[in-house]
């Protein structure tokens, strides 16, 4: 069976996008890949159709089942993925801590005994002996590393399991691998073929970029929240909601919520989506969108993840983003219909402070994981009692709005030194502190490193040329 048949029996599609079809046939000749497309531009089909090819016997599988193994960070879309395969009628399933105990116990069986063609977890579960030994039984053909960017220091949302995936390889048999990002500067390329262990000359890289003709890249700068709102109502009526749909980006809930105000008393339809919401009303309010029943969402970053519309017609930054590579990865979520859509950035400089003060609670220094990591192993009857409340007042008393905890915090349970629930406050220390999270100079170096992206973005405001070239030249994009 060729990879086309696949394509039109499992997906309905008679033809590729380029270059999925060259993607997929390095892959099924077992050579290894590194793909960097846009949201929405199809990366899932260049291992989920090799995933379907018929496997040729191989000596080293004694006699195993194939499997394609898919890593992910994103918890909450493994299930919409896996349920999207299923619905196709391709044998799927993932594994992950939203599922019992005894549900995970089954599907640990299910996989040692040959079932499923893809299963997706987090590189996190690899630190469960159980899934390891299920694993074992299992031939990994082919291994599929998603938001590949966070294996790499370098990457905007770095998780260290990813480190390990070598490692993992390893274990593994080494299988083809294929990585697969959206945002990727240089720098995060090399680190990714690096950090997996593989010979840079046997990886190729597919490298689409966001120079789309139909995105209208513009930035407008704007003094208070009276242009802001102007600019974005002007945007809306250049789209009738008919044509398609809209989303503006805030930074800050408070931010959101005070438009959220301004715009309902000029009787703008529209939903807002952010992370403070019950996981149930976020997914309704994601229904809403992608249902088109209500066409304009305001919305934090946390809005996004699994968004596949076509007819987004125009994306709209209220306040700037933190990056480069966030700005890139939102911008395109708009005008996958290839028909013309809005890129409106809206840059009024006292955002700019806001986001540098984000960077500075995302960068904790050496001393504050110290400190909380003190709390954590000397002062636990409190930290149980009182929480977060009371280890923000220990930490920084007069600085009520800083989220260095909640960072801290975040580290600790990707570096496996603590596990459990922050709200209510139900933790185990499970080991020492990391030894990447007290070396300041490394720690001040990934400060200086953020810092430089935002400054890249900034630079991208005031560039006076070809914004597109631009974004070319940072992602390393030759033509």
């Amino acid at each position: 069976m060729e990879p086309q048949e696949v394509l039109q029996t499992f997906f309905g599609h008679k033809s590729f996008r380029p270059p999925q079809e060259a993607i997929i046939r390095r892959v099924i000749g077992g050579e290894h890949a590194l793909v960097i497309m846009p949201t929405g531009g199809g990366k899932s089909l260049c291992y989920q159709i090799p995933a379907l090819m018929p496997w040729e016997p191989d000596a080293s599988s004694r006699g195993r089942t194939p499997l394609t193994l898919v890593l992910s960070p994103l918890i909450a879309l493994m299930k919409d993925q896996v349920d999207a395969l299923c619905h196709r009628g391709i044998s799927a399933t993932f594994i992950n801590s939203s599922l019992s105990r005894e549900e995970r116990e089954r599907r640990y069986a299910a996989v040692a005994n040959g079932e499923y063609r893809l299963l997706y977890v987090t590189p996190e579960r690899f630190r469960k002996s159980e899934f390891v030994d299920a694993l074992s039984k299992r031939d990994v053909r082919l291994l599929a590393v998603d938001e590949a960017h966070c294996i790499s220091e370098w990457g905007h949302d770095f998780r260290p399991d990813y480190t390990r995936l070598r490692d993992l390889r390893r274990q593994m048999g080494e299988p083809t691998t294929i990585a697969l990002t959206a945002t990727a500067t240089p720098d995060v390329q090399r680190d990714i073929v690096k950090q997996l262990g593989l010979d840079p000359d046997s990886v190729r890289t597919f490298h689409e970029g966001i120079d789309r003709p139909n995105l209208q890249l513009a930035v407008d700068e704007v003094w208070g929240d009276d242009e802001k709102l102007d600019r974005m109502v002007e945007v809306r009526q250049k789209h009738s909601p008919a044509a398609g749909s809209g989303i503006i980006y805030f930074t800050l809930i408070k931010t959101l919520e005070r438009f959220r105000e301004r715009l309902q008393a000029l009787k703008v339809p529209h939903v807002c989506y952010h992370g403070d919401l019950e996981r149930n009303q976020r997914r309704r309010i994601q229904n809403q969108f992608m249902s088109g029943d209500c066409p304009l969402v305001l919305a934090t970053p946390a809005f996004g993840m699994g968004i596949d519309k076509d007819n987004i017609r125009f994306v709209i930054h209220a306040e700037i983003p933190g990056s480069m590579e966030a700005w890139y990865q939102e911008i395109g979520r708009a005008g996958r219909d290839g028909l013309p859509s809005d890129c409106v950035l809206l840059y009024e400089e006292a955002d700019l402070l806001t986001q540098m003060e984000f960077l500075r609670w995302s960068n904790p220094d050496a001393e504050f994981y110290s400190r909380v990591y003190d709390l954590l192993i000397h002062h636990r009857e409190q930290v149980d009692a009182f929480g977060l409340e009371w280890m923000r007042e220990k930490l920084h008393a007069r600085q009520k709005h800083d989220r260095r905890l909640e960072t801290v915090l975040g580290m600790l349970e990707r570096y496996a030194v603590i596990e459990g629930t922050w709200e209510p406050m139900r933790l185990t220390v499970l080991g020492q502190l990391a030894s990447e999270l007290t070396d300041q100079e490394r720690l001040a170096a990934k400060l200086r490193r953020d810092q430089e992206k935002l400054l890249a973005l900034v630079q991208l405001i005031r560039h006076e040329g070809d914004r597109h070239e631009y974004i070319h030249r940072y992602f390393g994009i030759t033509e």
